[in-house]
């Protein structure tokens, strides 16, 4: 209420006269208290709005004792790459012509406008010239608060497996070599040990095949998922996406508006929304909530193909990071608490080998209206901070004395041959047999097979071995 007076009177001071029942009929992002569409961001989703909320219904196995538990976590909120933070003063410019178009030029249009609470913030909108170039891709403190807030709730619930005294055998870090990802295993190892914590990641190498295999690669970065003749450009050649161009412009007083303006003024929205949660962009309000799906499968085409059930290959390419889950949960000794931090492409990867939230249709360019119901939705599968944990349990008085239950952001996964999110280990060890005894130098990728190819190959064994003993 105090938000709408202080616009109702910034209004009237700039001459802003609000025509009674003007904005009753358009969509108006500063009134609406729900706004739905920003769990809609796909990868620059904030974990707090689309993080699960079941988990204290579904980490209880009866009769059973979590015992270990490995966990593939992407960093926090970032800050934008280089070349986004070089165009967003571009967007004071956008910001001007807005409004010229609303109060000089008169081209607001019928249907669909900008509120005056909109149209005000927007105009009231500066860049943030302290974020330089530097800074790129930098962990932003939200994100610090993300990953310490992930380690602080698994701890309340697994408090045995997470204990709040670092022991350095226990426990295995570890991060890529980013200061999103150094920060974020920071924040982590923050919400269980303190402040005053003294944990270390462990040395990252020269060539990190487990956390960023894509690198080394060129096979996986070569395939054509964005390129000319792909779905993601087809779907950015339809009708559809062109009269949501169209829609989006017209709701800003323009007859035509630059795709890349489209896309800046949707990534500052994200951004924005993600840095802090409890906030809003005023970007956001230059989008109807159906503009927003609209550009939310664009990216999920683009990453269905790239690192999802696209291409069939793609189910074999994280090799590494499933034989590492099997053979630390699978060993009886120590660490029993392993923790990667690391980007959304593992992250995708790793649950698209594991078959996780594969629809029976694939996404394609031309089947948008039907796919609302996808399971392969980035926006809920990778967001930032986005976390795959599974937790190995003990049962001493089951028939099947060993399961699991894996955790997708804090929501039990369902996978069709588990009993609801619980599984047994030996059908776990079963259903991931191939890629387990997999040579993974060979399983998608030839390239850096030769570079620790003896520890790598040692791993695969290890995974074998793991698998008979079962």
């Amino acid at each position: 209420m105090r938000l709408l007076l202080l616009t109702t009177l910034l209004a009237t001071l700039l001459g802003w006269e609000r025509v009674a029942g003007e904005d009753d009929l358009d969509y108006c992002f500063g009134k609406d208290a729900e706004r739905l569409q920003t769990r809609h961001f796909s990868s620059k989703t904030a974990y707090q709005i689309v993080k699960g909320t079941n988990i204290d219904k579904q980490y209880q196995v009866p009769n059973c004792e979590p015992k270990k538990m490995w966990i593939f976590h992407r960093h926090g909120t970032r800050l934008p790459t280089v070349n986004t933070i070089k165009e967003a003063p571009r967007l004071e410019d956008l910001r001007d012509l807005i409004v010229q178009n609303y109060r000089q030029l008169r081209t607001k249009p019928d249907t669909d406008a900008l509120c005056t609470e909109d149209l005000l913030g927007i105009r009231m909108w500066k860049w943030n010239a302290s974020i330089t170039v530097d800074m790129e891709q930098h962990l932003t403190s939200q994100g610090y608060e993300d990953l310490r807030g992930t380690a602080k709730l698994y701890q309340r619930y697994y408090p045995t497996v997470l204990p709040s005294r670092y022991n350095d055998t226990y426990y295995l870090f570890r991060h890529t070599d980013t200061q999103r990802t150094m920060e974020s295993f920071k924040g982590f190892s923050e919400g269980l040990f303190g402040e005053s914590n003294l944990a270390a990641a462990a040395d990252i190498p020269d060539e990190d095949l487990l956390l960023r295999p894509y690198d080394y690669c060129p096979e996986f970065k070569d395939k054509n998922y964005k390129g000319e003749g792909s779905e993601y450009q087809k779907y950015r050649s339809s009708a559809l996406w062109n009269q949501t161009r169209s829609d989006i412009a017209r709701r800003l007083g323009f007859t035509v508006l630059a795709e890349d303006d489209i896309k800046l003024m949707f990534d500052m929205c994200r951004y924005e929304q993600a840095w802090q949660v409890d906030r809003t962009s005023v970007w956001c309000a230059a989008f109807l909530p159906e503009h927003v799906t609209v550009l939310e499968y664009a990216e999920d085409l683009k990453y269905y193909y790239g690192s999802g059930y696209g291409f069939e290959e793609n189910t074999r390419f994280n090799c590494r990071a499933v034989q590492d889950m099997l053979t630390r949960l699978s060993s009886p000794v120590s660490p029993h608490v392993v923790a990667y931090f690391a980007h959304s492409t593992g992250l995708q990867t790793l649950l698209t080998a594991l078959g996780i939230n594969k629809d029976d249709v694939p996404l394609r360019a031309d089947n948008y209206n039907s796919m609302a119901s996808r399971r392969w939705m980035t926006s809920l599968l990778g967001p930032f901070a986005g976390n795959f944990v599974a937790v190995k349990y003990d049962c001493p008085a089951d028939l099947e004395k060993e399961k699991a239950v894996f955790f997708l952001n804090q929501n039990a996964v369902q996978l069709d041959w588990c009993n609801v999110g619980l599984c047994n280990w030996s059908d776990v060890l079963e259903k991931y047999k191939t890629i387990a005894q997999a040579n993974c130098d060979e399983y998608y990728c030839r390239s850096g097979a030769i570079v620790g190819q003896a520890s790598l190959l040692a791993t695969a064994l290890m995974a074998a071995i793991v698998y008979l003993m079962h």
